[in-house]
């Protein structure tokens, strides 16, 4: 499969996880977590590559969908999952099988693992909408993780404009491990 045109690279995958990231409860027995993920970046210059067990591209419904050991790498990030789907806008005449589609939405199912650097973080489905913006990782547990700093919830909500970041318990509590060690110090 070709690569994605530029305008399809820009959100094609998303840096999930940035350097420097802090989350801080909202309060003592915390139902969720906020955050700003400073780094959060959309990549627009750097390749693509997609691998995955089988490929079907539905020009009827716009979607193309990777099925078994789906990876997806851009840079320093990297996306796993079972399955994923890509849904395009059939506006301009673009597709999938001719590298120019516009990417509006990516939904990725099946043991989710998500990468970027030092972090990462995993669910059982997420979904990435390129049109507002906004990815939500969902599971029984969503774990992030940098080093030996952990947060568990079970739905990570990002704002890709504002790097904004939420985690929810879903009726149980938001869990943080935080070492110590890991604290930037300043001179």
């Amino acid at each position: 499969m070709s690569a994605f045109s530029e305008p399809a690279q820009r959100h094609a995958i998303l840096p999930l996880l940035a350097a420097g990231f802090l989350l801080v409860a909202t309060g003592a027995g915390a139902q969720e977590t906020k955050s700003q993920l400073k780094g959060l970046q959309l990549s627009n210059d750097q390749p693509i590559q997609i691998q995955s067990d089988k490929l079907e591209i539905q020009q009827q419904s716009n979607t193309a969908q990777f099925t078994g050991n789906v990876k997806v790498v851009q840079g320093t990030t990297t996306l796993q999952a079972g399955n994923m789907v890509v849904h395009y806008s059939a506006q301009g005449g673009g597709s999938i099988s001719s590298g120019d589609a516009n990417i509006e939405k990516i939904d990725v199912s099946e043991k989710v693992f998500l990468q970027s650097g030092t972090q990462e973080a995993t669910a059982d489905t997420g979904t990435f909408n390129l049109v507002d913006e906004v990815f939500v990782l969902k599971g029984d547990k969503v774990v992030l993780s940098e080093g030996k700093n952990v947060f568990v919830g079970c739905q990570l909500t990002v704002l890709m404009r504002t790097g904004e970041a939420k985690l929810d318990a879903c009726g149980g509590r938001v869990m943080i491990q935080l070492d110590p060690k890991s604290r930037k110090t300043t001179n």
